[in-house]
């Protein structure tokens, strides 16, 4: 029976094959390498030529120039060898000295591009801006004018500490906006909201109501609501009031025009792969099929797509290599570091509060036992200790009922160490998705921890020298997803604000690139096949203007992305 793959395919696969077999002619001896040109076994679509290649390979740190064909490096060396398998449908791309690291690879984010394009944004996505109170008002307002009574106007990328105002939004604020609709302003962290007078009264919420475990109803100083709502408590007000109404179309229309817009700004950042906390797969899959979607998705299920795949037996790494399934959604454990809710052992510098634990032990231990069992890689958002503490328990407990090897439990945030949880990390090849770009855009909540705790906050150094694969993990929307804004704070742990805290934790620029793309792409069980420049792999790289290990540190951030490629193909030129 005929072999029912294309000669296309076959030939991909044949190249990538024989490109590995001889890699060390390749990469030494030109006239091996002109003896395998002139067999016609290799006819690259692409070549890249003069540059300074970052591979991520410790046999070959730097290259070059290489070669794709089919979607994957073929060959990689000096540019005269790549040049001499130029055919004649193969594009040539000159770098011109110019930086080539692998695509970045963002472990965490929540990809709200439906958000980006039709909700009310009342802080700035992407970077550090300011803005006033009475801007957010005013915004609302323009939504709440063209909002029927009764229906809810949100206003969403709220940073608290970013205000010109230097204090909280009141119920007082938002009544300004509205007092017939409820009004949310949700903080880009997720955890906390602020809402108007109108929300707590159609939620029946009043300053004696007793707030659920794991939130809070925040009151000021007269003992009167403030507006500002906590955790599991933002559940009793959202469950009020009425939400807009689309149909499925319009619906359906949305959710494709967000992912296909989230995925040009990824691409416009460098980001070749990024792991989706859940969001509509189906839309995904559209805007695939459209030829819109310009990164790779691994995406984390929570919800019913959960319970489809532990019904349907579907494990993690079901899929292919545009679209597959990893681990599972963040299961919350604690708060946020960013709005300080996460679950500390000792109380917040001044205060008697230890932050939110989101449910108990035994509620922990009976998830990630069902999920473990049903070979699906566990992820646990645990930010304080107290939470990362709780959930290795719950894994280890796991792990000696269900005995499964290289099942790399991941840690969203991961957020604040000690030299146990460290251990045990360690001994469980944990995956830490850990915070990158905070370290420049959120200094000014650090002084809420105090440097004594931010020493072992985002413990990049602590957690690389014990062998642990830290990843990046942006939390977009809570923090800015740029991979370069991520790596210069990593490197200095200076904000933009000018200070520097727990320096002890910087890492290299070579550290916090590998961090950023072969971590990232052990974290999904795919550093076989990405998070490096090496033959065989796929072919995902970003061009940069200047070289991150020779600028100052602090200009990292500000480095232009000049070509994002995904697979062999452009998919963002600057």
């Amino acid at each position: 029976m005929a072999d029912p793959r294309s000669r296309r395919e076959f030939m991909g696969l044949t190249v990538a094959g024989a490109a590995g077999a001889f890699a060390p002619s390749l990469l030494g001896a030109s006239s091996a390498l002109q003896g395998f040109a002139a067999s016609a076994a290799i006819d690259p679509e692409l070549v890249v030529v003069n540059a300074k290649v970052f591979t991520m390979e410790r046999a070959q740190p730097v290259a070059q120039a290489f070669a794709v064909s089919a979607g994957r490096f073929v060959a990689i060396g000096t540019s005269a060898e790549m040049r001499s398998l130029v055919g004649k449908r193969t594009q040539i791309i000159d770098a011109k000295g110019m930086s080539i690291v692998p695509g970045f690879i963002d472990t965490h984010n929540h990809a709200g591009g439906t958000t980006l394009l039709y909700e009310v944004l009342v802080g700035n996505p992407f970077e550090v801006e300011f803005v006033t109170i009475a801007s957010i008002v005013e915004k609302l307002r323009v939504r709440a004018r063209e909002t029927p009574p009764g229906t809810w106007v949100s206003g969403y990328f709220h940073d608290d500490t970013k205000l010109t105002d230097k204090r909280l939004i009141t119920m007082q604020d938002l009544d300004q906006v509205s007092t017939e609709h409820p009004v949310v302003v949700r903080h880009r962290g997720g955890h906390t909201a602020f809402y108007n007078s109108k929300a707590f009264e159609l939620a029946k919420v009043t300053k004696d109501t007793l707030a659920p475990a794991g939130g809070t109803f925040d009151k000021n100083s007269a003992g009167e609501l403030s507006g500002r709502v906590t955790d599991r408590a933002m559940g009793m007000l959202n469950a009020a009031g009425k939400r807009p109404e689309f149909s499925d179309a319009d619906r359906d229309k949305r959710e494709r025009d967000g992912v296909a817009h989230i995925s040009k700004q990824f691409a416009r950042y460098g980001l070749t792969t990024v792991h989706h906390e859940g969001g509509d797969l189906a839309a995904m899959q559209d805007v695939r099929a459209r030829g819109e979607l310009r990164h790779r998705i691994n995406y984390e299920a929570s919800g019913r797509a959960l319970e489809a795949m532990i019904a349907n037996g579907i494990k993690s790494g079901f899929g292919d290599d545009w679209i597959r399934f990893g681990a599972t959604s963040e299961h919350t454990v604690d708060g946020s570091f960013s709005e300080r809710t996460m679950a500390l052992s000792t109380p917040y510098p001044g205060t008697t509060y230890k932050g939110n634990v989101t449910e108990t032990q035994a509620e922990l231990d009976a998830w990630v036992e069902r999920v473990h069992r049903a070979g699906i890689q566990v992820n646990c958002h645990a930010n304080g200790d107290v939470a990362i503490d709780m959930y290795l328990t719950a894994f280890e407990r796991a792990l000696a009922k269900v005995p499964r090897a290289d099942a790399r439990p991941k840690i969203t945030h991961c957020t604040l160490v000690n030299d146990d949880l460290v251990r045990r990390m360690k001994a469980l090849d944990a995956i830490p998705a850990m915070f990158t770009t905070y370290a420049y855009y959120n200094t000014d909540k650090f002084p809420f921890y105090g440097e004594a705790m931010m020493q072992h906050c985002m413990a990049f150094r602590t957690l690389l020298d014990a062998g642990v694969h830290a990843t990046a993990g942006s939390d977009f929307s809570p923090g800015p997803f740029a991979p370069l804004m991520g790596i210069q704070g990593m490197v200095t742990r200076t904000g933009w604000d000018g200070t520097s805290w727990g320096v002890n934790q910087r890492i290299s620029v070579d550290e916090a690139i590998r961090v950023n793309t072969l971590n990232g792409a052990y974290a999904s069980h795919e550093e076989h096949s990405k998070g490096s420049i090496a033959v065989g792999k796929l072919a995902d790289f970003v061009m940069l203007a200047e070289d991150p290990h020779t600028v100052k540190a602090e200009t990292i951030k500000d480095i232009a992305i000049v070509r994002t490629v995904v697979g062999g193909t452009t998919m963002y030129e600057g």
